[in-house]
Order: C-alpha cells, then structure tokens, then sequence
C-alpha cells in the first residue's frame, strides 16, 4: 500500500512576518514614571486623592463635550483611576495627571490605544478652566511625545479632535503634528456625528 509522506510539523507558535516595534512586556516591566516637563509643570499617575479634579472635569461644558467624560462622583473617579493603573499593566494605555510640582492636578495628558507590536498610539488631553491660557496642554502633550517616541520606542502618534473643535487644531500645530486628512463622521458627541481631524507625529519629526 503508497501512503503519502507525513506532513511537517507545524510550530507550535508562528514567528510574525514584522517583528514587533515595541517588545511586550516593556511598559508593564516599569512602575509609571513621572515626567518633568518645566520648572513648574510635571506629568504624573494619577492618584486616588485626585478624584476631586476627575469630578470637577466631568462637570465642565467643554471639557465633557470633546472628551465624552462622565464622572459623576468621587467613587467613580476612583474606579476611574484605578482602571488608568490596570491600563498601563495591561499596556493598553498611559495617562498622567499634568501638576504642579506637589500640587493638585490640573489636567491630563495622555496614550489611549496603545499599540506596541505596531508602535502606535492616540493622545488624548484636557485642562481645567482655572489652567487654561498658559500654555500647559502644548507643553504637556509634546513631553508626552517625547516619552512615547524616544523612552518608549513608538513609531505613530495620532491626535484626533472634531472639526468644531479649532482650540484643539492650535495645539496640534504647536505640538508638531502634521494635518493628514479629514475623517468624516467619525466620532459620535452628544449633538451627533462629528467629522474629526487627523494630525500625526512620526519618530524623527520633533
């Protein structure tokens, strides 16, 4: 009797075609650090005594329109800033509060979409009303750019924001992200569908 010959063995785990830009396991491996940003400015984790700042953004008009932030009590923004520390472990995301130097938070700044096998991520930002004006966010947000391309190794950022939304092009452009395009209709607010702009950074830009 002709039998086939037997078929090689397939390994047991695939090699990827494209190794990954950031190895698994880099975030995760490291407590959060905090990043001195100016004299008078550092990103931190939040903390849970931070609950009061949560509340208050989620209670802001503008802050909860562009952001989709619901935060109705001080339990929930601790469930809040929990999950921010699961995130990391899990390096799905990297959010700090922007602070004073031992001081209270005042806004945050963040990577929400963390992906280290394609090296990418998305900011997302937001200050409160008594911090606006000075300049904090574009500091914050290019600090953050700096961490995610140079110390963490990615290779993409993004920075999305609703067309009607013209505060957050300004700081686009000073953080050094380049307008790509116009995405329509592609983020749902609480008056309907808003087509949003799309700025990037790429590793070597800044």
């Amino acid at each position: 009797m002709i039998t086939d010959p037997p078929l090689p063995a397939v390994p047991a785990v695939v090699p990827a075609m494209v190794p990954a830009v950031v190895p698994e396991g880099r975030m995760a491996a490291a407590a959060q650090p905090v990043l001195a940003v100016s004299a008078g400015l550092e990103l931190r984790p939040w903390r849970p005594e931070d609950a009061g700042a949560l509340v208050a953004a989620g209670r802001d008009a503008a802050i909860r329109q562009w952001n989709l932030l619901a935060v109705p009590t001080a339990e929930d923004a601790r469930r809040r800033i929990a999950r921010m520390q699961q995130r990391w472990q899990a390096e799905e995301a990297a959010i700090w509060a922007m602070a004073r130097p031992g001081g209270e938070a005042l806004g945050l700044v963040g990577w929400n979409d963390v992906d280290l096998a394609a090296g990418s991520a998305e900011i997302v930002y937001w200050v409160l009303p008594h911090a606006r004006g000075g300049g904090l966010v574009v500091e914050a947000v290019r600090r953050a750019g700096r961490w995610a391309l140079d110390e963490l190794g990615l290779h993409r950022l993004t920075l999305c924001h609703s067309t009607a939304n013209p505060a957050s092009c300004r700081v686009a452009d000073r953080a050094g992200y380049t307008v790509e395009g116009t995405m329509r209709s592609a983020l749902r607010h609480a008056d309907g569908w808003h087509d949003q702009h799309l700025h990037a950074l790429v590793a070597g830009d800044l």
